[in-house]
């Protein structure tokens, strides 16, 4: 079943075209703390630069990719983000894929999922009646 998955649909890891893609002509070249691969092809492209690829532990979600690697797949710099010393300041939180549509998502008070009442507030307004 899983091999139908991944023949059919894209949202479940890499296509089948992506997969024959770094077969042939790339290489692995580091993993991620979320299980994701990076590859680099071998040959140079049209535009002079090597081809970059990700392929997803699981689900293809572009935003699981940490900054450093997303940085690394779109040329910003060459070297591997294990090879650069990146300054992490204490100000900084972790990295967190997009949590929208998954039960970690943000629902602030007064939203629908969370039973959709709201505060009244003293400054609040009086709904319009037919017949007032």
């Amino acid at each position: 079943m899983a091999f139908f998955k991944r023949l059919f649909t894209w949202w479940n890891g890499s296509t089948l075209g992506t997969q024959l893609q770094i077969r042939t002509k790339a290489v692995k070249v580091g993993e991620d703390e979320y299980g994701n691969q990076y590859f680099e092809s071998t040959k140079l492209a049209y535009d002079g630069r090597t081809r970059r690829y990700v392929t997803y532990s699981n689900y293809a979600e572009a935003s699981k990719v940490p900054p450093v690697w997303s940085g690394w797949l779109h040329h910003t710099y060459d070297e591997l983000p294990e090879d650069i010393d990146i300054k992490v300041h204490g100000w900084q939180e972790s990295h967190i894929p997009n949590l929208t549509g998954t039960p970690l998502a943000y629902k602030p008070k007064g939203s629908l999922d969370r039973g959709g009442v709201r505060d009244k507030v003293a400054a609040d307004y009086e709904a319009w009646t037919p017949g007032d």
